[in-house]
């Protein structure tokens, strides 16, 4: 019997996600199918009985507008909601506004995927000079922040996003969760990833394999000590979650016509 049970997702389908180009910390709402997606989860975990003490989210309006759907759905607006950029995607640095598919196309699947997915290697920081860099650094919203928005991250590795997520999971999270209290956690693919990392001890090897869809529930059942009772379960019919899952898998590979 699990001791403490949560329940964590990587936001719907944002407007960046559909054309397949690294959003990263740039500020993109849903897609119309993102919002379905977090509708269709608000429904799901509506129906599997699930009651939420409190939700966290990050300070992108992607996190935030799926955790609102999914209340409204579930008929529990009133549950507070706490927001950090602790929580952010990955800071893609250079990397940022570009397709998945191109970069595929001129520096090879591999090298695309071990940017996307490796644990430790860092992409090209952001200059002055990129494109979004000002609209990224020089947001309100990171004034609000718990550091300065000199010492934010100009590029991120998955490790980079672990080191700067476990203070607020340890410091904010554990707390609540270890007070009995039933939490939704609505963040992002990379976040994601780096806080199931951690909670089910998987190896830095090991984790470029791990491929989260958009919109897709994760519930975890953890004993006493926070240790998983067994593997992360994607809440839904199986089927559709593993062609959600290729789906991002492909997001970095040469299209066929490319080929």
């Amino acid at each position: 019997m699990a001791k403490y049970r949560l329940v964590l997702l990587r936001h719907g389908e944002g407007a960046w996600t559909k054309e397949n180009r690294f959003c990263s910390w740039v500020d993109q709402k849903l897609s119309s199918d993102g919002i379905k997606e977090a509708q269709n989860c608000g429904k799901q975990l509506k129906a599997l009985g699930f009651e939420f003490d409190l939700v966290f989210t990050s300070v992108l309006s992607r996190s935030i507008q799926t955790a609102w759907l999914i209340l409204e759905e579930m008929g529990q607006e009133w549950v507070p909601i706490q927001s950090s950029w602790r929580l952010n995607e990955r800071h893609y640095g250079a990397l940022i506004g570009l397709n998945r598919a191109e970069m595929a196309l001129n520096h090879g699947e591999e090298q695309v995927k071990i940017w996307r997915r490796s644990y430790d290697v860092t992409p090209p920081p952001i200059s002055e000079s990129h494109p979004y860099y000002e609209e990224i650094h020089n947001d309100r919203r990171y004034k609000c922040s718990d550091v300065s928005q000199d010492n934010l991250p100009k590029a991120e590795s998955l490790k980079d996003v672990l080191d700067r997520l476990l203070p607020y999971w340890n410091e904010k999270i554990v707390p609540e969760l270890k007070s009995g209290k039933m939490i939704l956690i609505s963040a992002h693919g990379n976040s994601s990833r780096a806080l199931l990392k951690h909670v089910e001890g998987i190896s830095d090897e090991d984790i470029i394999n791990v491929t989260l869809p958009t919109g897709v529930p994760i519930l975890l059942e953890l004993d006493e000590n926070l240790h998983p009772l067994g593997p992360h379960q994607f809440l839904g019919d199986q089927e559709a979650i593993q062609a959600a899952i290729k789906k991002v898998e492909d997001q970095g590979k040469v299209k066929s016509a490319e080929k």
